[in-house]
C-alpha cells in the first residue's frame, strides 16, 4: 500500500514513522529544515520514553513520489487552498484523499443526506480546493493525537492514538476498511464510523470556543474553564454551534457541560490557535470559527456570540500579522 503524507509536521510525522515501521510504503511531502533533516537522518519519533526512527521517501516535490493509494493531508485547513493543485502528481484513478484537518472540511455537504451540495466558502474559497481534490475521492478523518515538532526531523508524541475514519455518505467502504487495517497494524486506533460528521463536530465544538477565547485572553484550557466569565462565553458559543450542527442532522453524544469539563481536565494546555499567535504563525480561524458562522447563515441559525468573538479574534490575528481573512 502506497501512502503519502502531505504536510509531515507533528501529526503527519507521527503517522509516517509508525506506518513506515509497520512495512507500509510511506512517503512524505515536506519542506525546509524539516525536510533536510528527514533526508539526512530519517524521521524520528519520541514516544513513551524511547525513540523510533523511520527511513521514508521525503521530497518537497510531489512529482518525485508518484501516484499513491492514499494521500493523507495533515496540513492546517487554511494552507490547503494554496497547495491543492500541487497534489495532482500523487492522485490517480484509484487514489483516496484522506482529510486529516481540524474544523469544517471542504467536502462537508458532499453526499450529505437531505442537503443540497453547497460549498463552504470559508474553507473552499472560490472552489480552490474542490477544483483540484475530487470530493468523490475523499475519506473523512478526525485526528485526536497531540504531537509537537521538537526540532527538524524529530516529532514528540504528547498524547492520543486515535484516527477516526468515515465516508461522507456513511457507508463502510473497502477503502476505509483497508486504511483502518493499516493504521491498526501500525499501532493506532482507527475505527470506521457511519456518522463521521458527528465526530467532526464533537472535536470542533470545543475548538470553536476555546481556541479564539484563548487567543484573545492568553488563557489555558484550565483557566478558561475555571473562570466563570470565560466559561460562560465558551458555553454560549458552543450552544450556538450545537444548534447549527443539529440543523444539519448532527447528533451529540454528550452535553455541553460535560464537553467543557473534559476540556478543563486537560489542564494548563495552550490551544493551537494561541500557540500560533505567540509564534507568529497563521491562525486557524476560518475552519474553526468562520465556517461555523457561515453554516449558521446557511441553516438560518443565529450565531451572535460566535460572530462577536470571530470579529475580535480576526482583528487580533490581522494586527499580529497572523490572519489574512
Amino acid at each position: 500500500m502506497k501512502i503519502c503524507i502531505f504536510g509531515a509536521g507533528a501529526i503527519g510525522g507521527y503517522l509516517a514513522v509508525r506506518l513506515a515501521n509497520s512495512v507500509q510504503d510511506v512517503s512524505v511531502v515536506a519542506r525546509g529544515p524539516h525536510l533536510a533533516a528527514m533526508q539526512a537522518n530519517g524521521l524520528k519519533l519520541l514516544i513513551d520514553g524511547h525513540e523510533e526512527v523511520a527511513q521514508v521517501k521525503a521530497s518537497a516535490a510531489p512529482a518525485d513520489l508518484g501516484v499513491q493509494d492514499y494521500v493523507v493531508i495533515t496540513l492546517k485547513a487554511h494552507s490547503v487552498p494554496g497547495i491543492a493543485a500541487q497534489l495532482a502528481p500523487l492522485i490517480g484513478p484509484e487514489t483516496t484523499i484522506v482529510t486529516g484537518m481540524n474544523g469544517v472540511p471542504y467536502w462537508y455537504f458532499h453526499r450529505l443526506e437531505g442537503q443540497a451540495p453547497l460549498r463552504v466558502e470559508s474553507v473552499d474559497p472560490g472552489g480552490a480546493v474542490s477544483a483540484h481534490l475530487s470530493m468523490e475521492k475523499v475519506l473523512g478523518c478526525v485526528v485526536y493525537p497531540a504531537c509537537e515538532v521538537e526540532e527538524p526531523g524529530v516529532i514528540r508524541h504528547v498524547s492520543g492514538d486515535r484516527f477516526t475514519l468515515g465516508e461522507p455518505d456513511g457507508r463502510k467502504s473497502d477503502r476505509a476498511t483497508r486504511l483502518s487495517e493499516a493504521l491498526r497494524a501500525a499501532g493506532f486506533k482507527a475505527p470506521v464510523r457511519p456518522h463521521i460528521r458527528d465526530e467532526i463536530w464533537v472535536k470542533l465544538w470545543g475548538n470553536l470556543a476555546f481556541n479564539p477565547i484563548s487567543a484573545l485572553t492568553g488563557g489555558t484550557l484550565e483557566q478558561i474553564c475555571a473562570d466563570p466569565g470565560t466559561r460562560a462565553l465558551a458555553r454560549a458559543m458552543m450552544i450556538e454551534g450545537q444548534a447549527v450542527a443539529e440543523a444539519l442532522g448532527v447528533t451529540f453524544a454528550i452535553d455541553v457541560d460535560r464537553r467543557i469539563d473534559g476540556a478543563a481536565a486537560v489542564g494548563a494546555h495552550k490551544t493551537s490557535m494561541l500557540q500560533d499567535l505567540e509564534l507568529g504563525r497563521p491562525m486557524e480561524i476560518d475552519a474553526l470559527v468562520t465556517a461555523v458562522s457561515e453554516l449558521g447563515r446557511l441553516t438560518g441559525q443565529p450565531t451572535p456570540t460566535i460572530n462577536h468573538v470571530l470579529a475580535l479574534v480576526a482583528q487580533r490575528g490581522r494586527l499580529a500579522g497572523c490572519y489574512n481573512g
